[in-house]
């Protein structure tokens, strides 16, 4: 604790005087080193946070953790391998799925695309990412399909429009094989909000799917989902078993398991690059309070004469420069929550201001920007700020508190 007399002196010397605008500067650009340090540390953390997690949910939640692939691409038992599934502790819902990769045709243009059938369920589910038209209208025999945004804009179509998707695999005739050929009325617009899945992505019901790929009622796939994803290997471990030799399980840190140790190794590095601002805002703090302690010497020697102590010094030089970096520290989070609020809004700024587009869906996957802060993570921030600035100001104290006042009076 300070006495009043520490508080006065540390205050004073928050506030240097008018003959020690210099100082006042190096101080205050030591508070805005340590802001922009913490804010860019929190933004940047919040983002990579964010984008990871929206990542996640929006790749689980069109392919749930889990795919039960059977070997041949065809599972006969699908009903008992669900029901073996659901009994499974941990294990949230299955569902059964097919997914292939297949032709789109409208108006003379062809589109790689990806099919996938799902239940009536599954497709519903879909309802709060349909941009137009009603996806509660896909159901078996409706002969109805829903696309992804971003390929109904690349051929132009519209809800209520009749595409043909082409099976190359067709039917065998005694002249080789048929291509299949099948018109469907589009139905529904949708948008996940990762660009590969909307440019892509054709839904229709499960049924439909079987028909068009003359599958009898077989599935591809089966599609898990857990109640802990982390965890959904050590959930799936008894299945995976009982399942040797017949069909293999991929989850969804097996199936992304590059583009998910590639964010973790960037946010492990722009953690470490980052955290060097700092480092540099505490040599700032460093810098300021060892001219501080320059300029203020004769009036460290008159302390000491009048009776003021080692440790009152070390106090108050340590209070100094502590309150420098915590100003700078709660500045950098109300600079940092600002930023975060309005990351829209600066993005499409800085757009419009270079004329390039600095968040491509294309190439960043996801068509917003996200953001997502970790309490705890902003904690570690905060701590290591506030430490750097404490560290920072040991040396100067310790200058201060050991100077001699029979020196410094002597020759004044």
């Amino acid at each position: 604790m300070l006495s009043p007399f520490e508080r006065m002196i540390a205050k004073r010397y928050l506030w240097p005087g008018k003959g020690e605008a210099f100082i006042a500067l190096v101080a205050a650009i030591s508070v805005g080193v340590v802001m922009l340090s913490v804010a860019m540390l929190v933004i940047v953390m919040s983002v990579m946070n964010g984008f990871r997690a929206e990542l996640l949910d929006k790749i689980t939640g069109l392919n749930g953790h889990a795919v039960v692939q059977a070997y041949g691409g065809r599972i006969d038992n699908w009903q008992s391998v669900i029901a073996n599934l659901e009994r499974t502790p941990g294990v949230v819902e299955a569902s059964p799925m097919i997914e292939k990769p297949l032709l789109v045709s409208f108006n003379g243009n062809v589109e790689a695309i990806f099919l996938r059938g799902q239940t009536d369920k599954d497709i519903a589910a879909l309802g709060d990412k349909v941009l137009l038209g009603d996806i509660r209208a896909l159901s078996a025999g409706s002969d109805k399909v829903a696309l992804g945004s971003r390929l109904a804009q690349n051929l132009g179509i519209r809800v209520g429009d009749t595409v043909t998707i082409i099976n190359p695999a067709g039917r065998t005739t005694p002249f080789g094989t048929t291509i299949r050929q099948v018109p469907y009325e589009v139905g529904a617009i949708f948008e996940v909000g990762i660009s590969t899945f909307d440019e892509k992505f054709v839904m229709l019901p499960l049924a439909d799917a079987q028909g068009l790929l003359l599958m009898g009622d077989t599935v591809a796939q089966i599609e898990v989902t857990v109640d802990d994803p982390d965890k959904v290997g050590q959930i799936l471990a008894p299945v995976a078993e009982r399942l040797s030799g017949k069909a293999v399980i991929a989850d969804w840190k097996a199936m992304n398991s590059a583009l998910f140790e590639a964010l973790q190794v960037e946010r492990v590095a722009m953690f470490f690059a980052l955290s060097f601002m700092v480092l540099v805002a505490a040599f700032n703090i460093l810098s300021s309070l060892v001219m501080l302690v320059r300029a203020k010497t004769r009036d460290i020697a008159i302390m000491r004469t009048m009776g003021a102590t080692r440790r009152s010094l070390l106090k108050i030089f340590v209070t100094t420069g502590t309150t420098i970096g915590t100003i700078g520290t709660l500045a950098g989070l109300m600079l940092g929550a600002i930023v975060l609020f309005f990351r829209e809004p600066i993005v499409d700024f800085i757009a419009f201001a270079t004329g390039q587009q600095i968040w491509d869906p294309q190439v960043r996957f996801l068509s917003t920007l996200p953001s997502r802060t970790d309490p705890w993570e902003v904690a570690g921030i905060v701590m290591l700020a506030l430490t750097m600035s404490f560290l920072a100001t040991l040396y100067p104290a310790l200058k201060a508190a050991n100077t001699d006042p029979v020196q410094v009076l002597r020759y004044e």
